[in-house]
């Protein structure tokens, strides 16, 4: 785990009559941790049951290893035809299409046939062949997507393509769950995914939400925001003395093969999901004036050697 958030006060304190709790579930493939300050037990378990419900069924809708999910059945549509979709997955993708249209395709969520070969590849730690890398990248780009908001459909243009949402399904999902809190009141909490957090209104008392980043020796406050980080310390693979990240290039349909984590403080957790992979692929000065755009801070710690910070770029 790259970041670890905690709260900027004990567990037992009150103010206004506010205590703070914590509950967790697996979702996604990740640890789903919420904390938040609520009135009493009885209201923050309900809430978290809540926010869980809303993860597991954006699960249903969003994942590519399940056949029955609502993202494989518009895959297995019918291409160049128009596909009516959830209100979750329109407002998923429509955010998608914008960040790989200002990204230039740095982010792009087609990737979905070379993410396959990927996994492949981490497993039998064999590279793709150069046949298969041209196959698949026939079915990437992001330009083969179109939503349509006046009648909330999409359409892909080839068979075959194979869409997928590692790359911002969790931060959009964390921002759902504050949505979540928010209608029953809750405003001062916080949700975090496999590295991605979004948090609303700060603890009583605080700044904000405390957030670690590993690297940077001062700690960063959360308030209103969302944060992700991307990177290799946890997913790569070495094939041939070469180590290749899980984030693919789509211009190259290789994992990415510089040390550096790219942290993102965004005003939502969508948008920092999303820009920390964009950023990572576009490199520093590019993803710093992508970054601008969303009103995005970028922090980039550049690893040598072994793993320690080579240098830390930070975006003011």
């Amino acid at each position: 785990m790259l970041v670890h958030a905690i709260a900027a006060m004990t567990l037992t304190m009150t103010t206004s009559k506010l205590d703070r709790f914590e509950y967790s579930q697996i979702h996604m493939g990740v640890r789903v941790s919420v904390a938040m300050y609520a009135p009493d037990a009885e209201t923050a378990q309900g809430a978290a049951r809540a926010v869980f419900e809303k993860f597991a069924a954006l699960e249903e809708i969003m994942s590519d290893y399940r056949a029955d999910s609502e993202i494989m059945r518009l895959c297995a549509a019918t291409p160049g035809e128009s596909y009516p979709v959830s209100e979750d997955l329109f407002r998923v993708l429509d955010r998608s299409q914008d960040m790989s249209k200002r990204s230039g395709g740095a982010f792009d969520v087609t990737v979905g046939p070379l993410v396959r070969l990927w996994r492949e590849a981490r497993k039998t730690k064999v590279l793709p062949s150069p046949e298969s890398l041209t196959r698949a990248r026939d079915l990437v780009g992001w330009g083969l997507l179109h939503v349509d908001a006046d009648s909330r459909t999409v359409r892909l243009d080839r068979p075959g393509m194979r869409l997928d949402l590692g790359g911002i399904a969790k931060g959009y999902a964390c921002d759902r769950g504050l949505e979540v809190l928010s209608k029953m009141g809750i405003d001062r909490a916080m949700i975090e995914a496999g590295g991605d957090i979004a948090a609303s209104g700060a603890p009583p008392g605080k700044l904000g939400w405390r957030i670690d980043v590993q690297g940077l020796v001062a700690p960063l406050y959360l308030k209103n925001q969302g944060i992700s980080t991307s990177g290799d310390a946890n997913q790569f693979v070495v094939i041939g003395g070469k180590r290749y990240s899980h984030i693919l290039d789509p211009a190259t349909g290789l994992g990415l093969t510089d040390r550096k984590q790219v942290t993102v403080l965004a005003p939502d957790a969508t948008t920092s999901d999303s820009l920390a992979t964009a950023c990572s692929v576009l490199g520093d000065e590019q993803g710093r004036i992508l970054a601008e755009q969303y009103g995005a801070k970028l922090i980039a710690i550049v690893r040598a050697g072994s793993g320690s910070a080579g240098r830390i770029l930070l975006q003011e």
